[in-house]
């Protein structure tokens, strides 16, 4: 979502020896990024076979699941439940923002659009990397975070809309010069490698795999944090919560022990399979 606004903050059991605990994420932002992580692990299955169709590993995944019809079947299907989902989420977007006016949706300190602090933070980030300064204090989103938010944007834009040219060929000859589906092609193959690239590298260092979080980060599982990771990650906005009174709000319960197992395992799952997925395409790409 553009803006946070917890709904079901509660207060910590009694006798709790795990300390106060915060809403971060909203059960509706949980299940839609539910929804994009499985959907983007399905398509990375079904389309790396098909990009690196002569690899050895993509025969045998392949022959493992029914053949490449089987394959496109089910990346199809990821595509769709992907688009239904971000249309839900932009709708959404539009209902509070636009319908109701909702404050910070579009701006603001939890708003996900960027801002010239993101802007300071980030070359005060970079400082604090190489000793010459001290580490910025960020609020509800980081700038990383806001970047890989809207890449999701340009994802549906770029590599969405060339998938549904390629799938639906014969009505788009109708409009466009043929040319433009080899372009179509050469273009959904190369940006959705990237995607994945930046995905499991990238995306899954700075969430899970960097000092603070490792070995993994179970915020987006749970919905909520420490006081100590929000002191931690995010100084800024418990500053003006806190400033603002507005911190006791988002106090809630620890989360429960199964959620916490669910979301390890789960989270390890799809953690070693984005490994697997690209070290296979490195070394296919490469070799």
């Amino acid at each position: 979502m553009l803006s946070h606004t917890p709904t079901n903050a509660g207060v910590p059991r009694e006798g709790s020896l795990e300390g106060r605990h915060y809403v971060r994420f909203t059960p509706g932002q949980r299940y839609l990024h539910a929804a994009l992580m499985a959907t983007f692990l399905g398509l990375a299955l079904t389309g790396l076979p098909l990009r690196f169709s002569g690899s050895a590993w993509s025969v045998r995944f392949a022959h493992l699941v029914g053949g490449l019809a089987a394959i496109l079947f089910f990346h199809k299907f990821c595509a769709v439940v992907l688009t239904i989902a971000f249309l839900i989420h932009l709708g959404d977007i539009l209902r509070r923002g636009v319908l109701k006016k909702e404050q910070g949706i579009f701006w603001g300190p939890s708003s996900l659009v960027p801002q010239p602090k993101d802007f300071k933070d980030f070359y005060a980030h970079l400082k604090w990397f190489l000793w010459l300064g001290p580490k910025p204090k960020f609020d509800h989103f980081a700038y990383w975070e806001k970047f890989d938010y809207w890449a999701v944007f340009w994802g549906m834009v770029v590599i969405g809309f060339s998938g549904y040219v390629m799938w639906f060929v014969p009505i788009f000859s109708l409009h466009i010069p043929g040319y433009l589906l080899n372009v179509a092609l050469v273009i959904h193959g190369e940006e959705a490698l990237l995607a994945v690239w930046f995905i499991f590298a990238i995306h899954f260092f700075n969430t899970h795999l960097r000092p603070g979080s490792f070995p993994m980060d179970l915020v987006i599982f749970t919905g909520q944090e420490t006081e100590e990771e929000m002191k931690e990650k995010r100084l800024s906005e418990y500053q003006r919560l806190t400033a603002q009174g507005q911190l006791q709000a988002r106090q809630t319960n620890p989360p429960e022990p199964w959620l916490v197992k669910v979301g390890r395992s789960v989270g390890a799952v799809v953690i070693l399979t984005g490994f697997l997925l690209l070290w296979l395409t490195l070394t296919a790409y490469f070799r």
